[in-house]
């Protein structure tokens, strides 16, 4: 990346911690993926309960080799541990009761706005209700000017190159397009936009310079 792209995010992202906070959200920006990571688990205390939702960016700033290395300083609640149907629904039930809960967004306006689209809902249901705290890693790559921007990135990056790592039989896996399906494989099953966090100190956004997930 170039450093007068750095500068150019950095600037936008000063200007987004200012819209978050009039949205009742802690902002926060961090210029690379390292710093990112170090800023997320800062706010850990010891042996907080902390579970996460499905997260390429996560992956990437190394958050998921970090609580592998550090199990034993927290009660981690693991989406992926449960084999059955019956484990699922109880692992994803006791994550909505976590002290922290960790996720990235599909989008992000420019003036705060968090957008995303889930499959199973269990992601932006706990960013709705429920953990204590939420915690959002956002790449500055998935900032949108407005929301009908944000909905469009969705249909057009997110959603298509998700359903391949997911390995989804849907129209968009193979066009690299939203074909608005109604296929049993959608992820494109619950659309969620955050404007306003009416708990103070529930949401904290880390917004990052450096390009993570879709």
């Amino acid at each position: 990346m170039t450093a007068y792209k750095q500068i150019a995010r950095k600037n936008l992202a000063i200007q987004m911690i200012e819209h978050l906070k009039k949205r009742n959200m802690e902002g926060y920006y961090c210029e690379t993926k390292k710093e990112a990571l170090e800023k997320a688990i800062s706010f850990l205390p010891s042996q907080c309960s902390i579970s996460w939702g499905g997260s390429e960016s996560l992956n990437e700033i190394g958050f998921m080799d970090y609580m592998k290395v550090h199990k034993d300083d927290y009660q981690i609640i693991d989406r992926f541990a449960g084999k059955t149907v019956e484990e699922k629904r109880e692992i994803y039930g006791k994550s909505t009761m976590a002290d922290y809960y960790f996720m990235s967004a599909n989008a992000i306006t420019k003036d705060g706005i968090i957008v995303n689209m889930d499959g199973s809902g269990n992601r932006v249901a706990c960013l709705c209700h429920g953990p204590n705290h939420v915690v959002l890693v956002i790449g500055m790559n998935k900032v949108a000017y407005n929301l009908e921007d944000a909905i469009n990135r969705i249909h057009l990056v997110a959603g298509p190159t998700n359903t391949i790592r997911q390995q989804m039989n849907t129209p968009c896996s193979k066009t690299g397009s939203c074909a608005d399906c109604l296929s049993k494989d959608c992820i494109c099953c619950n659309l969620v936009i955050t404007r306003y966090n009416r708990q103070d100190g529930r949401i904290k956004v880390i917004l990052t310079g450096e390009d993570l997930g879709f």
